[in-house]
């Protein structure tokens, strides 16, 4: 393939991440020539070092920041459904022994081979995020290899994401097979719940906590725990599965509490479940007020507090906040567990915020454990910063 795709030149001396296996080239390492600058958002490309030497072939888009993305180190590989089909059957082999059950992250981007493309399985229904342009022109090939390796009844391409727009491509959510529109079942850890593969948040479910909730499900047997931005249930519901005996859901989403009260009548909970349409931050606060109520478990997994670098400074101290109005609510010799799914913030940035909110009101604590995400999502160990998910639990005194 080397000889029939244009050729993209690094400069020299900005060759080295590249060979040493990182992912991405950026568009000032490159030298953008008139007519590397005049090749069209998307395409294919031989990445060739600053002596011309090929090195791989990669996804191109001349007016990104993140330029050029390498789909492998083998100059003369054919780019189609057979190539994509591959990785794609790698990655169902290696969820299918990690999880044991068809739902999960099955394409985790460039960790699994596939620069920018999200897919999350449903059983027999897929949701696939596509978020860069040389991925989004390679979109037909993509779906003829998810047909050739798993016959799905149903996939919806959920290409909503902004990250889109940073790639001059529009935002839209398309039902390419089946139907979408319907909400989903789905099983993770033994139970079932429910999920909005067309209308809900990201892809519908957040498979990344799995493990997470089930560890904190472990700690939840006879007790009185709080599910805040519950979402979907993923949290509370399984809790209540695991023999807490109640549970308090707190989300601000009506179309994500509904889904969640499904949830609870499918595992057979709905009288241990309650839930409570509310801003979180104003739903602590009174729970903290005169009439303080203490919870044996805590849980708080908020949606991303910090969305750009310029948000650092101010949206970091949201997590002060929320373990500052959390931790009071913790009965002594309970359990504290709290999330960050910003990307920007490092892990000892975030401890140090839960340090502090600890401080603030004076609980001392212990950290029984750190996490990441789950299983299904593999960090590529060329963008280690890719490892978003934080998340602590703590035993509070």
């Amino acid at each position: 393939m080397a000889d029939k795709l244009p050729s993209v030149l690094l400069k020299a001396g900005e060759d080295r991440r590249v060979r040493s296996g990182h992912p991405w080239a950026f568009s000032n390492e490159i030298l953008m020539d008139a007519e590397t600058k005049a090749l069209p958002a998307g395409s294919l490309v031989v990445m060739r070092a600053p002596g011309g030497q090929a090195i791989g072939v990669a996804t191109f888009n001349p007016h990104s920041l993140i330029a050029a993305r390498m789909l492998t180190s083998n100059p003369e590989a054919t780019i189609d459904a057979l190539f994509l089909g591959r990785r794609i059957a790698n990655a169902v082999a290696l969820r299918d022994k990690l999880i044991g059950v068809p739902y999960y992250r099955l394409i985790h981007a460039e960790a699994d081979g596939l620069p920018s493309v999200i897919v999350d399985r449903f059983g027999d229904a897929l949701v696939v995020q596509v978020n860069s342009a040389g991925m989004d022109a390679l979109t037909p090939v993509l779906l003829e290899a998810l047909e050739a390796e798993l016959s799905p009844k149903t996939i919806v391409l959920k290409n909503d994401s902004p990250v889109r727009e940073l790639e001059g491509l529009t935002r839209e959510v398309t039902v390419v097979k089946g139907d979408g529109d319907t909400a989903i079942e789905l099983i993770e850890n033994g139970a079932k719940f429910v999920a909005d593969l067309s209308g809900g948040q990201k892809t519908g479910w957040f498979y990344d906590q799995r493990d997470n909730r089930r560890f904190v499900a472990s700690l939840a047997k006879d007790a009185n725990v709080l599910d805040t931005y519950c979402y979907s249930g993923g949290f509370g519901v399984l809790a209540a599965k695991e023999g807490a005996k109640a549970v308090t859901c707190i989300d601000r989403s009506a179309a994500a509490l509904d889904p969640a009260r499904e949830a609870a009548k499918l595992n057979g909970v709905e009288k241990i479940v309650s839930f409570e349409k509310s801003e979180v931050f104003d739903a602590l606060e009174k729970l903290g007020g005169t009439h303080l109520r203490k919870f044996d478990v805590v849980i708080c997994d908020p949606p991303a507090f910090v969305k750009s670098r310029k948000d650092i400074k101010v949206g970091v101290q949201g997590y002060r906040k929320l373990v500052r109005l959390a931790a009071p609510l913790v009965s002594r010799g309970g359990f504290l567990f709290v999330a960050s799914c910003s990307h920007l913030v490092d892990p000892p940035m975030f401890a140090d915020q839960v340090r502090r909110g600890l401080r603030d009101v004076e609980r001392n604590a212990r950290i029984l454990r750190t996490s990441g995400a789950a299983l299904d999502h593999p960090v590529h160990p060329g963008l280690p910063e890719t490892a978003y998910l934080k998340a602590m639990t703590l035993q509070v005194d």
